[in-house]
This record gives structure tokens, sequence and C-alpha cells, in this order.
């Protein structure tokens, strides 16, 4: 039997969930779940749509639950609130507040023994599961993480909220000198400036102050003030053709030193390259998916994040298929 996949969310995200879902097999969709009227809202697949009000009906329809809202307002609510009903998992990404929503969810998913998976994507994800085992395996050591080159969304829609913007994209993009630096096995001490630089293309309403929307910009707390950044004032038309996509991508690093004084030296280096970050976070959704319905199978409950999954949960492969493949 397949298991069944609702999504929650009809953005970038969910579009990137039900199109990998197509690429798994042993999965199928049982339907998108929306705040917007159903009837306007037309699917890549045809799957059936229905309004998110009426999501408990289908409580035994699903196995599995995953939700593409946003992290600012939708998940802390969201995610709690449905692990009562379904097993779930979500995309959470404010570092600093996973602790408080994994509480918030753990109680709600152990009550109603359904199994959440939080803070999935790449990271939070895959770079923490990277940032782990090179820790683990290299404790005299320094971790970098470097994001990049990429469209930064929040960046670019607090770019958009600016007094006189039409529309913007805002690229991170790590200093190679930086990298190369991390890669050479020196440890060096780094500021937020030294790592990464911050480029913007801003499309200007008509007759806009443009060296106040760039310093507006380049003294933004919180997003641009710390960085090298530069504004680039282009036309809708270039920022259509030129920057329609959401690439992203960026590199996990572990320096670190054995030996009986530390005279060995070892770099572990994970990166990523994507064409499209909603499409590839939304595969990795998909992947830890089956993990949480094989869990709750197996009785377990409350909430998890990706550190607490084993990898052989995530593959569609057998027990016995892993081990004579991959091990």
């Amino acid at each position: 039997m397949k298991i069944r996949i609702g999504i929650a969310g009809y953005g970038n995200l969910g579009r990137g969930v039900e199109c990998a879902i197509l690429q798994n097999p042993d999965m199928e969709l049982f339907g998108i779940f929306t705040r917007r009227n159903p009837a306007d809202v037309k699917t890549l697949t045809g799957a059936s749509v229905y309004h998110i009000d009426n999501i408990e009906t289908y409580k035994d329809s699903i196995d599995v639950l995953i939700l593409c809202g946003g992290s600012a307002t939708d998940l802390p609510v969201q995610t709690p609130a449905l692990a009562e009903h379904f097993n779930v998992i979500d995309s959470f990404d404010t570092h600093a507040k996973i602790p408080e929503h994994f509480a918030n969810v753990d109680a709600v998913a152990k009550a109603s023994g359904n199994v959440a998976i939080i803070s999935v994507g790449w990271d939070p994800g895959m770079f923490s599961l990277n940032r782990l085992y090179a820790g683990a395996i290299l404790p005299d050591g320094e971790d970098y993480t470097f994001w990049g080159k990429g469209v930064s969304q929040g960046h670019s829609d607090a770019i958009r909220r600016i007094s006189g913007v039409k529309n913007a994209k805002q690229y991170t993009i790590p200093v190679d000198s930086a990298l190369e630096a991390v890669r050479s096995g020196v440890n060096p001490s780094l500021s937020v400036r030294e790592k990464h630089t911050r480029e913007c293309f801003v499309v200007a309403e008509e007759g806009a102050d443009l060296a106040k929307i760039e310093q507006a910009i380049k003294t933004m707390p919180n997003y641009f003030a710390d960085y090298d950044t530069t504004v680039h004032f282009i036309s809708e038309e270039e920022l259509s053709r030129d920057h329609s996509g959401i690439p992203h991508g960026g590199f996990v690093i572990r320096c670190g030193k054995t030996g009986l004084h530390g005279e060995n030296k070892h770099i572990i280096e994970y990166s990523l390259k994507l064409d499209s970050n909603p499409e590839f976070t939304s595969s990795v959704l998909v992947a830890y998916a089956r993990a949480a319905y094989r869990m709750n199978k197996e009785g377990q409950s409350g909430c998890k994040t990706v550190l607490d999954v084993a990898p052989a949960y995530l593959s569609p492969k057998s027990a016995d298929e892993l081990r004579a493949t991959l091990v």
C-alpha cells in the first residue's frame, strides 16, 4: 500500500512537494489543502484541492501531512495544531526558535501518538546532519557554514517592503578568499562581513529616490548593515529575464586535527548547488515523510528533528538492499 501524502499550503514549496511525490513510487498524493477558495487553485498535476478548515475530516485518509507554510507566522501555529491529528513534516527554519517550536510540537504529538519531524530541509536539515557528523568525527576543530550563491527570499522580501521599491531579488554570495582560507585548514576567525557579500537587483517605482532606497537597503539592521552590499537598479523586464529563478546552495566545512599533538589536519566538506531552492527542500520533506510514516508504524511518537532519524528510514529500499548496495 502506498503512503498517502497531504500537502498543506500551495506556494513554491507546495508545488515542489507535488512534483517530488511523482518521483517516489511508494507514495501517492491524496490532496492539497489551502486557505484560498479551492475552486480557484489550479494544480500542476490535477490533484484534488480542499479548504484547510475541513482538513480534520480527512484524518483517516492521510498517512503524513507535509506543511508548506512560512516559518514566521504559519508553522508556529499550524504544526502543533495539525500534529494533534496527523503525522506531520515541516520546514521551520528560524534557527533560534527551533527549541521552542520543538517543545510546543512535542507535547501535542506525544499526546496524540503521532510523529512530527520539524525543521526539515537543507539548512536546517541536511547541513545540520553534516555539522553533527563532522563534529563527532573531528572533535578538535571548527565548523564553517557558507550560503550561496543564491536568492535569499527573506532578504528579497525585506527590500520589497522599502518605500519606492516595486520588485527586487537579493543574492547571498560567499567570499572566495574566506572559502579558500577555510579550505586551507588554518581555521580562520571570520566576521559576518568577511564570509558573505550581498548583491541586490532592484526595480524602483517611477520617480522614486534611488539614493534613498540604496541607503535604506545598506543600513537595514539584521539584513544588510553588517555586510558589504551592492545595489543595482534595473528594469522589470531585466529582472524577469535574468533573475526569475530561485537558485541557492552552500557549503558546510569542518576543519579538524588528529594525532598526539594535533599534527595532522583534516577537512570535511559538504556542498549543494541548487537550481531551485524550494524544489530541493520539497524533495527533502518528502523523504522525511517516508521516515515519519515508518517510525509511526513502529509505535514511535513525539517531535523529532533530522538528527533523530536513522538514515535507513529515508530510503524506499529495504534494509537488505541498502546493506548490499550502499554499505
